[in-house]
């Protein structure tokens, strides 16, 4: 008999069992392992090495972790929650390379062309070659930078920008136009396609591009053809006030205890919320949360669908998910790495030492947050922490190597 004494305890059960899902009867993930997750994150924060971390590992399409640790907020003591918001930094570069594509299959844009043929601000760019006296000179590249390379970072641009612009990336002061017509005229650091160098100016010029050939602003165009349809309501460039609260601080280390980071990051002070911002960012602004990102990185491992609607066709997510910089090396961050379009690849033996499958591709952010995807195992994890000085690496390492264990063959 029910009694309104065992649905109580049954409501209170169901309100503090951990957020694991059951195992799977095809074998699935295993529950077991996965707990191992919560105490190995909490000890980090008892350690003062991260604030708080949201982890997440999902598998065959259904949650089998969903889980907060520590402090949005250390001074306010406001919790880590499953639904907190990060700067996910370089995590926007997918979602730009994925606009990117969109636009190339509906023909309006092609990858092999030159930059310069789409923004003219690019024509005549030169490579400047250092000297062995110490002295600079410049010359005509062999062939302009092409679309493909800005994707791959091998454009010959250098990370960010010098000279008037340098504040931009924590100032956010000037708008995308006018970021990237400053940048059309630095100097390549080498000749395009000969080497790999991370290049934020390269993700901002592609932003640009979708504003040229869609006609739309590069915001507008990730909200209505990407986040929106997605059901991504909280990932976004600019925080609405009733989002602020949500957000997680970045936090960084000063005399082994955690401070709070201020203006001199990127994107700036993160307890101002960039205000008065015009810069979108292409290559670092978005903000968005674990469940969010999980809806993205699906319909990727999905071939480009979701619920119902397509997005990318199989054939784009397997050409940006391929190696373009067999050659060149080292590229990516990783190690044992390689990079597609805009997406980190696995495709040495180094890469796999955090068990990532090969072909595992994803990327990571500069505050630490990480999204991975397995597509042989038909795996997604997903790590978001908010730290500015590098420390996120063994939050990175405990939900990466314990969620692929816990994959049921």
């Amino acid at each position: 008999m029910i009694t309104n004494s065992n649905v109580f305890r049954i409501a209170l059960l169901l309100a503090v069992l951990p957020a694991f899902a059951q195992s799977h009867p095809d074998g699935w993930l295993d529950p077991t392992r996965l707990k191992l997750i919560h105490p190995r994150l909490q000890d980090l924060v008892d350690k003062q090495t991260i604030p708080g971390a949201v982890a997440l590992v999902a598998r065959h399409g259904e949650i089998g972790l969903v889980d907060a640790v520590g402090w949005r907020d250390v001074e306010g003591k406001k919790p880590m929650t499953t639904d907190s918001i990060f700067q996910i930094m370089s995590m926007t570069k997918n979602f730009t390379g994925v606009a990117i594509m969109m636009l190339v299959e509906e023909g309006k844009l092609e990858l092999r062309r030159p930059v310069e043929d789409y923004l003219p601000e690019f024509k005549g760019q030169l490579v400047e070659e250092r000297l062995p006296n110490g002295n600079t000179a410049a010359h005509a590249p062999a062939h302009p930078p092409m679309v493909w390379q800005l994707m791959a970072h091998t454009s010959g641009l250098a990370g960010d920008p010098d000279g008037e612009l340098a504040d931009n990336p924590r100032t956010l002061r000037a708008t995308l136009a006018e970021a990237v017509r400053f940048y059309g005229h630095e100097r390549l650091q080498f000749e395009p396609g000969t080497r790999w160098r991370y290049s934020n100016m390269g993700i901002a010029a592609l932003g640009r591009i979708v504003e040229v050939i869609s006609g739309e602003e590069y915001v507008h165009f990730i909200e209505t053809r990407i986040l929106k349809p997605l059901g991504m309501k909280d990932t976004f460039y600019f925080a609405s006030e009733e989002k602020k609260d949500r957000i997680a601080l970045v936090y960084k280390h000063e005399d082994g205890k955690l401070v709070r980071s201020g203006a001199e990051i990127l994107a700036g002070d993160p307890a101002k919320y960039r205000a008065n911002a015009k810069y979108p960012a292409p290559e670092f602004g978005l903000y968005s949360t674990a469940p969010d990102l999980l809806k993205f990185y699906q319909m990727l491992l999905n071939g480009g669908t979701s619920g119902g609607k397509h997005y990318l066709s199989r054939q784009s997510i397997d050409t940006m998910t391929r190696v373009f910089t067999p050659q060149v090396n080292p590229s990516g961050w990783l190690g044992g790495t390689g990079y597609g379009l805009t997406f980190e690849i696995i495709d040495q033996p180094e890469g796999t030492l955090l068990l990532h499958s090969p072909g595992t591709f994803g990327h990571g952010g500069a505050f630490g947050t990480e999204g991975w995807i397995d597509p042989k195992n038909d795996l997604i994890r997903i790590v978001l922490i908010q730290v500015s000085d590098g420390s996120g690496g063994a939050a990175r390492s405990v939900v990466m190597q314990v969620g692929a264990a816990a994959v049921e063959r």
